[in-house]
């Protein structure tokens, strides 16, 4: 009797909270040409996650939002990671695609990936990154900087080893260790692991029994998750469900973090830019959009999250 009450108020707890996520509308871009359109995967669903630094005082993001989640010029997208779920639920994948990443942009030429959201907001960073990729974008989850510092205090914060010691830290601390690279060995390259390591720890602590073993708890971590994060308007309440009820058996142990090929950095236009590799890039996209990273990842090198970052 007691694990049937703990299954149905999980189940309740699911069905409420889907229904709180923001949605934003028109986020998939339109009058694409045809050859610009990239076909659906073979299998799974893969997820844009972004995060944005909003430049404004009020929340962008989630249902407590006040201003606008995109206006010409005044938000850059700083995190963006292709997120694959296979067909099999067996696991997750998440590719970070480097901010300073020199890409062709639909109608605008070359510049930095994160240029794409500021310029166009969501449609035409969704286009920069199917065009670069040929992976179809299924859904977009978008949470700005107020809302990442919330959602980390409402679990009560994250421990992180930097440096060899183990540091606690609040939504803000976590924020300016997410956003560093000026300090780091591998700059942009250690700052997304930095973000990998960050979402993988932040993940653990959420899906910890006693999470939700606690009532108060597990309703302060739900209100706070889907008031800080938006999603795209395909993805309805039945999806959600859905999405959670599928992949229940996934773990953070079992999420492969990783960074897009690259070559290294260089200086283009009088500014520092990632140069992604032409060769290894398309290869690990194939995998993708196969639903095959398992394979991809026994016979290639790839840029892996370890037990730790810088």
């Amino acid at each position: 009797m007691g694990l049937l009450m703990v299954a149905g108020s999980a189940w309740w707890a699911v069905d409420h909270y889907t229904g709180k996520v923001d949605r934003i509308s028109g986020v998939f871009p339109t009058k694409v040409p045809a050859a610009a359109q990239p076909a659906p995967s073979e299998g799974g669903q893969t997820f844009l996650l972004v995060g944005v630094d909003s430049r404004s005082v009020l929340p962008t993001t989630g249902r407590d939002a006040k201003a606008p989640e995109w206006q010409y010029g005044a938000q850059r997208s700083d995190t963006m990671m292709l997120v694959h779920l296979p067909a099999d639920h067996s696991g997750a994948y998440v590719v970070s695609l480097p901010r300073d990443a020199w890409v062709d942009i639909p109608g605008h030429g070359k510049a930095k990936l994160n240029a794409a959201f500021s310029w166009g907001g969501p449609p035409l960073l969704i286009d920069t990154v199917q065009r670069l990729t040929k992976v179809r974008v299924d859904h977009l989850a978008v949470i700005d900087w107020d809302g990442f510092k919330k959602l980390t205090d409402s679990v009560g914060g994250v421990d992180l080893v930097v440096n060899g010691a183990e540091r606690h830290m609040n939504g803000t601390q976590a924020l300016v260790y997410v956003r560093e690279r000026y300090h780091l060995a591998r700059g942009d390259f250690d700052r997304t692991h930095r973000q990998q390591y960050f979402l993988r720890t932040l993940l653990a602590k959420v899906m910890r029994p006693s999470t939700f073993s606690n009532p108060v708890k597990a309703t302060e971590v739900l209100d706070d998750l889907t008031a800080a994060v938006s999603v795209d308007d395909r993805l309805g309440d039945g999806d959600l469900r859905d999405l959670l009820w599928d992949n229940k058996e996934v773990r953070p142990g079992g999420i492969v973090f990783m960074n897009a090929p690259a070559k290294g950095t260089g200086m283009i236009s009088g500014q520092s830019v990632v140069l992604l590799d032409s060769v290894a890039g398309p290869q690990l996209w194939r995998a993708m959009r196969e639903d095959a990273l398992d394979d991809y990842l026994q016979s290639h090198d790839a840029d892996r999250l370890g037990a730790t970052t810088p």
